[in-house]
């Protein structure tokens, strides 16, 4: 990767120009059987979809504080990026009622109301399905986000010394996120071209860490798993196999 990148939104781009076809988010969830995979090109469309819809439609920009409640999903490494695109910080399982921004998934509607901000609300449905019944005060996230562009440009410069990510009690810039994204892929054995399976939770940095920024810092891709435990040794073995992981971090 470009060693001049110095946010989560810029190892992306570097990714995108490198090879934009390769795989870069599997998605598993064995609760419900669902599995989704996203190259390189199509994730970035997500992001670029969704930070237009952060920027645009919800009026944020650097300075902004957005609380992100969700778990390890596709989903939620699409907000990731960007917010770090818009220079938005984002709190992973921080406080609605002091963030500008909410972004909830179903189980936390109601400790998502207390922000008095912009509310998001994602069914986190297969294929990105939309709410049945859309909740009340929340922008339906699967609603807004098709009719949003497919090009992204920031309306001010994102500064890669400003706050980028808080979680776990620990708060990251860009510039610090990056460098700890690296420092973990040489940890976790990635190289350009490995794939991570991790069942971990983007509760913590070592979620987010192997879910997401550590494989892009590295070239490489992550098969991301959740609810992990509800799949037999066997079945995870055959997965391993099946989707070529190289590396582990469950």
């Amino acid at each position: 990767m470009n060693p001049s990148d110095r946010t989560p939104a810029d190892l992306l781009r570097s990714a995108l120009a490198a090879d934009p076809a390769r795989p870069l988010v599997t998605f598993y969830d064995d609760a419900t059987g669902e599995r989704v995979e996203l190259s390189v090109a199509t994730f970035a469309n997500w992001v670029a979809k969704t930070a237009n819809l952060l920027q645009g439609d919800l009026a944020a920009g650097p300075g902004d504080r957005l609380a992100l409640l969700l778990p390890a999903h596709w989903q939620s490494a699409v907000w990731l990026l960007a917010c770090s695109s818009v220079g938005v910080t984002v709190e992973v399982g921080g406080d609605p009622a002091g963030a500008d921004v909410v972004v909830s998934g179903p189980d936390t509607l109601e400790e998502a109301r207390a922000c008095s901000g912009e509310r998001v609300a994602l069914a986190l449905r297969p294929l990105g399905g939309r709410f049945p019944q859309p909740p009340a005060g929340f922008v339906d996230y699967a609603v807004e986000v098709p009719a949003q562009g497919d090009r992204f440009a920031p309306f001010a410069p994102v500064d890669p010394a400003a706050p980028a990510l808080a979680v776990g009690g620990m708060e990251l810039t860009g510039v610090q996120l990056v460098e700890k994204a690296r420092t973990d892929a040489a940890e976790l054995g990635l190289v350009s071209g490995s794939r991570l399976l991790t069942g971990r939770d983007y509760a913590t940095w070592e979620g987010l860490s192997a879910g997401l920024f550590a494989p892009l810092a590295a070239g490489a891709s992550v098969v991301l798993c959740r609810n992990l435990g509800e799949l037999s040794q066997d079945n995870l073995d055959k997965r391993i196999e099946s989707e070529r992981v190289t590396n582990t971090a469950v």
